[in-house]
């Protein structure tokens, strides 16, 4: 983060600058402007079911977005200096394409997305790995494939366990249970495990679902492939999501309000009307809500009536990570440039600044002496409560760590975004928590009354990616079109009529009849207070 600006200042800056910029006039103070349907947010899940919605010859809808663009949490900044004094351009949010599809099989539409409009991509290379802690370069990149043996045993369990319907287990337990049980002592162990789970979940595997968790992993990298490319574009990665949109939406096109900020949603069985923070308001028969699942924990925008209580149980049940990126440039390449990441192993905390990754290399932003890390969970939360200063103070104290040899210089430009307090994210992305079981995220998809949701969270299969917006979006968009034209849906190649199913109340393990000392419950569980 650029010293004494916030994140959204920061877009804003780039924004101004892009010749992508919808800049539609909303009603004047008062009105109700009337729409077949209301989506709210032009990121990903937005402009996926906006599109949807076109391609089924609705043209009736109005998309309301907080922000001067679209993309949502897919979003660039500029960063730093060329030599010819222009700014490089580094991604804040979403950075990667991940599982990009085989020849003959399933093809990741964000790849194909990439492919269409040219977006310059590099073949990330996990093998291309350099290993340190407090002394400096220390080898202890044996340790990787002792992890991934202990995965894929763990992995081959969780598969066994959905399909015989086997309580979830945390994927602590999980790799635990498989022979992957580092002592919090072991700092070797505990950047190794960070690497291969938390940089990935953005949370720890004690808060992670093993089912849920291995599931997710196989169906995007071995559905589509296990090969994951990061977004080196100019435009940013955002500009796949700008030029879908084009394709249906026109120059200073009316059904895109930017810079409209949702307040109030009233919905019921007849319609859904927005209200926003200037007054105005969206009277819709539909609306599709594609807010990220931390607006939503957050109560950012009211609900009337409430949302029912299994909605909100959803919602409170689901996890949402915050993966924190930050941005150093320096005068010089100091480290290792032919390498992509560097792994450090703090002596004293996991998860403290563990992961560099260098862009100065070839086939990235060559030349630009560019380093990133990146902290995931509570060090996210930590490091967006102190300042840029604090920040980067400790950041080149490791530097200093793990190139003792070296005179680290002091960096040139340094940023970094604090998701966890941005008002239209709160966090990067979602994980499955342990104890949430399918019928429960169903509730998070459920539509409440004409009110329909979609986004990253509510995708069962691929949550926390960008594909698993996309999908979501889609879907949703080619339901309430449907309802629009009163017909049935075809999603999945199954005819699917009205809302989505929902679940008032689900049910434990264990039967009341159950809590008794056989099972080590030999006490009433409803004694009262005097």
């Amino acid at each position: 983060m650029y010293s004494g600006c916030s994140l959204l200042a920061a877009v804003a800056a780039l924004s101004v600058q892009s010749s992508f910029a919808y800049v539609a006039r909303a009603p004047r103070h008062g009105e109700c402007k009337k729409t077949k349907v209301a989506i709210l947010g032009a990121g990903t899940a937005g402009i996926a079911a906006a599109r949807a919605l076109s391609n089924s010859s609705v043209s009736d809808f109005v998309i309301i977005e907080y922000n001067d663009r679209v993309g949502g949490r897919v979003t660039q900044t500029n960063f730093g200096r060329k030599k010819d004094g222009s700014p490089y351009v580094v991604e804040l949010g979403a950075n990667w394409i991940q599982g990009l599809g085989s020849p003959g099989g399933p093809q990741n539409p964000v790849w194909t997305m990439a492919q269409k409009y040219g977006l310059k991509n590099t073949f990330s290379d996990y093998n291309s790995i350099l290993t340190y802690d407090e002394s400096g370069y220390n080898n202890y990149s044996s340790l990787l494939a002792e992890y991934q043996a202990a995965w894929d045993k763990a992995s081959i369990k969780a598969g066994r366990m959905l399909a015989d319907n086997i309580q979830d287990e945390t994927a602590r337990a999980g790799l635990s249970l498989a022979g992957w049980n580092p002592k919090h002592s072991d700092m070797h162990r505990q950047a190794v495990e960070w690497w291969s789970w938390d940089w990935d979940a953005a949370l720890t595997p004690e808060e992670s679902s093993l089912i849920f968790g291995a599931a997710g992993n196989n169906l995007t990298f071995n559905q589509f492939s296990d090969q994951n490319n990061m977004v080196i574009d100019p435009r940013g990665y955002r500009h796949i999501i700008e030029q879908e949109s084009r394709t249906f939406l026109g120059p200073n096109d009316r059904r895109l309000l930017l810079k409209t900020q949702v307040t109030n949603i009233t919905y019921s069985d007849d319609g859904v009307t927005v209200h926003t923070s200037d007054g105005s308001c969206i009277s819709a028969a539909y609306a599709i809500c594609t807010f990220s699942l931390g607006v939503l924990q957050n109560e950012a925008v009211g609900f009337a009536p409430p949302l029912p209580e299994w909605k909100r149980t959803a919602v409170s049940k689901f996890s949402m990570g915050t993966y924190t990126k930050l941005f150093m440039q320096f005068n010089e390449t100091f480290w290792p440039g032919d390498t992509q990441y560097l792994l450090y192993a703090s002596p004293t905390k996991r998860g403290y600044f563990p992961m560099w990754e260098s862009l100065s290399g070839e086939g990235f932003l060559r030349g630009s002496n560019i380093l990133f890390a990146t902290v995931t969970g509570d060090e996210s939360y930590r490091l967006e409560q102190q300042t840029d200063e604090q920040t980067k103070g400790e950041m080149m104290a490791v530097l200093r760590q793990m190139f003792p040899n070296v005179t680290v210089p002091e960096p040139t430009a340094f940023l970094y975004p604090r998701w966890t307090s941005t008002p239209w994210a709160y966090g990067s992305y979602s994980n499955w928590p342990i104890g949430t079981t399918l019928e429960m995220h169903q509730n998070l998809r459920a539509n409440t009354g004409r009110l329909w949701f979609a986004g990253e969270a509510t995708s069962a299969e691929y949550f926390g990616f960008v594909h698993g917006a996309w999908f979501e979006g889609v879907e949703a968009g080619a339901h309430v079109a449907a309802l629009v034209q009163k017909r049935c849906a075809r999603v999945h190649n199954v005819g699917q009529c009205g809302g989505r199913p929902h679940y008032d109340e689900l049910l434990g393990t264990s039967a009341l009849e159950e809590y008794n000392a056989l099972n080590g419950w030999a006490v009433s569980s409803f004694y009262r207070s005097s």
